[in-house]
């Protein structure tokens, strides 16, 4: 009988904690083996579409999907453990399309989370969360034919009652690892807003399987944080690991020890390379395989990585931006344009960190005024953030400490001031509207992160 649940998770992949999210275009072989590097423990493919890889009849369409040819993807040297993530309504081509690719990986996950309008043009990921009957059938036919077990990453429902039950149903069908993403379908792009650990936490306490929380890293300390407020056996990122390749440095060995991650320095340039040096690192790993990266996923990874100092090296965003891949050259031969951004930009960042040279890390750490989180040098990789609609801030359902709720309120007046100020026709309302709680996430009361 092929392993299942806790025993699939520690003796298959080896009870991973530092999990690499599914990303569209973003988690291809390339980043899987960087990531490794930097301590990822786990990591998942970017979304294939079953319909697609079961009705294609062309090798180059599949080839963009999971490259089989090359001998790369899924190898049990260099690409695992592994989880192939598939999206779909149709549980015929769901297993066919799994049941092709199930030597290569070691689990089939069903993306029951992606809240995008293409999902919700063809009925898959967030937008199945109405349909349970599909939903079970989808899991259950793999898990019934599958030689691998068969896992679900989901999103919560707005109460954590229907979380629960949704969750227990996830189990019942057969999933064997769920990935509880902490936000509900509607919060997206500017209306992402946080995600809420307490529903995650519930969802922990009433299943037998492993659980991944997924939803408000940024930096290392929020992983420990995490784990500690939701329960889980792991911890998923996907924004946070795509600005920061390092995210996860040092943990393994540090949760393999008596150490835990809270005697972690707050800040150290492992967690935090140069990024025009990761930048480089991966484009040497891009050059170095068989399988082909998508021109848009290398300009994409370079995008976020080098994102600190991009805004402020325009010429060099400019070029980034217009760079293509020639062609009648080879493969190599088509990133110079990429190589020779990044170059430039290493040139720049080492001088400006030149400049300040003898100043400890801390030294250099400033404030955000609006967050108070932490804004590192411009040469460092670090996360992003950006600021939400305060609609969309989802309230966990735990209180917060009163030094929390404290500085939530003290936000929430300087922000209301500020729309006063902006338009005075608005006073008598936003005064009349009764203050939202501070939420329980270490430090993150108006950020979108995943």
């Amino acid at each position: 009988m092929k392993p299942s649940g806790y025993d699939f998770y520690r003796q298959v992949l080896g009870s991973p904690k530092f999990i690499v999210a599914p990303m569209v275009d973003q988690s291809e072989l390339a980043w899987r083996r960087l990531s490794r590097r930097y301590g990822a423990q786990l990591i998942y493919t970017p979304m294939i579409n079953a319909k697609v890889w079961a009705d294609s009849p062309s090798k180059v369409v599949r080839a963009a999907l999971f490259d089989l040819e090359s001998g790369e993807e899924g190898d049990p040297a260099t690409d695992r453990p592994l989880m192939i993530q598939f999206c779909g309504n149709d549980p015929e081509k769901l297993l066919k399309s799994a049941k092709e690719l199930e030597g290569h990986c070691d689990a089939v996950d069903i993306n029951l989370g992606c809240p995008q309008e293409i999902a919700k043009k063809g009925k898959y990921g967030a937008f199945l969360q109405d349909d349970w009957d599909l939903i079970y059938k989808l899991i259950n036919t793999l898990h019934v034919n599958l030689s691998i077990p068969v896992t679900a990453k989901f999103r919560v429902f707005p109460t954590v009652e229907k979380t629960v039950e949704y969750a227990k149903m996830l189990e019942r069908a057969g999933a064997q690892i769920l990935t509880c993403h902490g936000r509900i379908r509607e919060q997206r792009g500017q209306n992402t807003g946080l995600a809420d650990w307490a529903k995650i936490r519930a969802v922990k306490e009433a299943v037998s399987v492993p659980v991944f929380a997924n939803g408000n890293i940024l930096f290392q300390s929020d992983l420990e944080v995490c784990l500690r407020e939701t329960g889980c056996d792991g911890v998923m990122s996907a924004e946070g690991q795509l600005y920061n390749a390092a995210l996860f440095s040092g943990l393994a060995e540090a949760s393999s020890s008596s150490s835990t991650l809270d005697s972690q320095p707050s800040l150290t340039l492992s967690q935090h390379p140069r990024h025009a040096d990761l930048a480089l690192e991966y484009l040497s790993i891009v050059k170095s395989l068989k399988t082909r990266t998508p021109y848009s996923a290398v300009k994409g990874h370079l995008f976020k990585i080098m994102r600190p100092a991009l805004s402020r090296e325009k010429d060099l965003r400019e070029r980034l931006g217009r760079a293509v891949m020639a062609k009648g050259v080879s493969y190599a031969e088509a990133l110079k344009p990429y190589e020779d951004v990044c170059l430039e930009m290493k040139e720049r960042m080492d001088r400006d960190a030149k400049e300040v040279e003898g100043k400890s890390l801390d030294e250099l750490v400033t404030i955000d005024e609006a967050t108070g989180l932490r804004v590192l040098p411009h040469w460092l990789a670090q996360p992003y953030w950006r600021p939400v609609k305060p609609a969309a801030v989802v309230v966990p359902a735990k209180r917060a400490s009163a030094s929390d709720s404290a500085e939530w309120e003290r936000t929430e007046r300087v922000r209301r001031g500020n729309e006063v100020k902006e338009n005075e026709g608005k006073k008598a309302k936003l005064e009349a509207e009764p203050l939202v709680s501070a939420p329980v996430v270490s430090s993150l009361p108006t950020l979108v992160v995943a």
